[in-house]
């Protein structure tokens, strides 16, 4: 997914605020489920961030245009493990592992559903 860096991205110095990586990251994820017509929000249940393990390689600036992606890396029964890179052209300036739980509304891990599970399979 290609995103362009706004000032609203930025500090005052236009470089881009850490945190926003892991919004691109976001938006990327959600885009899996919306460009098949899905929603993230699954029969009341969703996927939360269990863990992250970032790298921050280079900063990305104000108007840079960069090329968010996501790879599923593995399945399990209560949760995923994805891969992100984002890239300026074809350098890398950064990467991130995240697990994410699937919980539904009593906020505990359930089993993810077999179709959930087909649908980030054919992500691999």
């Amino acid at each position: 997914m290609k995103i362009r860096i706004y000032y609203k991205d930025t500090d005052s110095g236009g470089i881009v605020y850490h945190s926003n990586y892991l919004d691109f990251c976001e938006m990327t994820r959600s885009e899996l489920f919306f460009k098949e017509g899905k929603s993230p929000m699954i029969n009341g249940c969703h996927f939360a961030i269990k863990k992250i393990d970032a790298n921050f390689v280079k900063p990305a600036f104000l108007g840079d245009i960069l090329n968010v992606s996501t790879k599923v890396i593995k399945i399990k029964h209560t949760s995923l493990l994805l891969h992100h890179d984002i890239h300026r052209d074809e350098e890398l300036i950064f990467s991130m592992n995240v697990t994410l739980v699937f919980l539904c509304p009593d906020l505990k891990p359930h089993r993810i559903d077999e179709e959930t599970k087909e649908f980030f399979r054919r992500q691999l």
